[in-house]
């Protein structure tokens, strides 16, 4: 399952929410899809979806099935949404978002271990991984991704020097 925004908002009277996303483009979502929110720490319950609008890209209003009410709609509102890594794939085929679980492997490096998260700021996108027990965060761009194998699930990167001993200080 793949992290892929927030519930930022309520919208109108009627349970609406309004879901900020980091896909890039808001033409991946289809009313047919199924939205899991984390209402507790490791806990995600699925919505399913009854309306949607992109009323501009990064940004999605929603109505969920078993949410009418504003009240209803509020209890969603800080939320982290996910959906499952199919519904991306169908929509998305070269988002970085599809890489958490891939395996990293550095060319002078070796294998640094699983991406366990995918963060976007405001110029590129970030893999957090656990490497000798410490929080790391690699740039995913062109200069550092050398190839990506979707079948074995691995991110072929060559690192700047220097780079992981950062981390490790």
């Amino acid at each position: 399952m793949l992290r892929i925004g927030k519930i930022v908002a309520t919208h109108g009277l009627t349970g609406s929410v309004i879901m900020t996303h980091i896909i890039g483009h808001s033409k991946w979502l289809k009313k047919e899809d199924i939205l899991f929110v984390e209402m507790n720490k490791d806990s995600r319950i699925p919505f399913f979806i009854t309306e949607l609008k992109a009323p501009k890209e990064g940004e999605y209003v929603l109505n969920f099935e078993d949410t009418k009410t504003v009240e209803a709609a509020r209890k969603l509102v800080g939320k982290h949404v996910y959906v499952n890594e199919d519904v991306l794939a169908k929509h998305a085929t070269d988002s970085p978002l599809l890489w958490i679980g891939f395996k990293v492997i550095d060319k002078t490096g070796g294998d640094l271990g699983p991406i366990e998260d995918i963060m976007q700021t405001a110029s590129q996108w970030l893999a957090k991984l656990t490497y000798k027990g410490k929080e790391v965060l690699l740039p995913l761009i062109e200069q550092t991704i050398e190839g990506v194998d979707l079948k074995k699930k691995i991110l072929h990167m060559d690192l700047p020097d220097g780079l992981l001993e950062v981390y490790l200080g």
